[in-house]
């Protein structure tokens, strides 16, 4: 059995964003109780992570870190017709993932006990973000 929805996320600039509910209630429907799920972010500005879910203070120092890393509008870079944060937000997504495969477990996404999957919106304004969810595995 195969499932796969489309869905569109608001962001409100750069931040990261828990998207683990909005994937586990498309898993809820579905009724697969086994198998694999795999969400695909459309965009090369943002991306997709798997982290600590219970202490925001990982995702900050994840952003604060990746800001030292990769400089907002560093002169070394050609491609800036949107903004200081352009290239930026195209290294940042290609040093993170743009997809992750997730195995689906008693009808869960078999996350660790402190993990959750987060949309990483990498530019300075709110985007509008599409991913595809594909379910694929056996029903109940």
């Amino acid at each position: 059995m195969i499932e796969q929805q489309t869905i569109t996320l608001q962001t409100e600039g750069r931040s990261i964003i828990d998207i683990t509910g909005q994937v586990e209630q498309l898993l809820r429907v579905s009724g697969i109780e086994q198998g694999l799920c795999h969400v695909f972010l459309h965009h090369t500005s943002a991306s997709l992570i798997i982290t600590e879910n219970a202490d925001s203070n990982v995702r900050r120092d994840l952003e604060n870190y990746i800001a030292r890393l990769v400089l907002d509008g560093d002169p070394a870079y050609l491609h800036d017709q949107e903004g200081d944060d352009d290239m930026a937000a195209h290294i940042r997504s290609v040093l993170t993932q743009t997809e992750i495969t997730i195995p689906i477990q008693r009808g869960r996404l078999a996350l660790g006990s402190w993990q959750g999957l987060f949309l990483w919106e990498h530019r300075y304004l709110a985007h509008r973000r599409n991913l595809t969810i594909t379910l694929s595995g056996m029903p109940g």
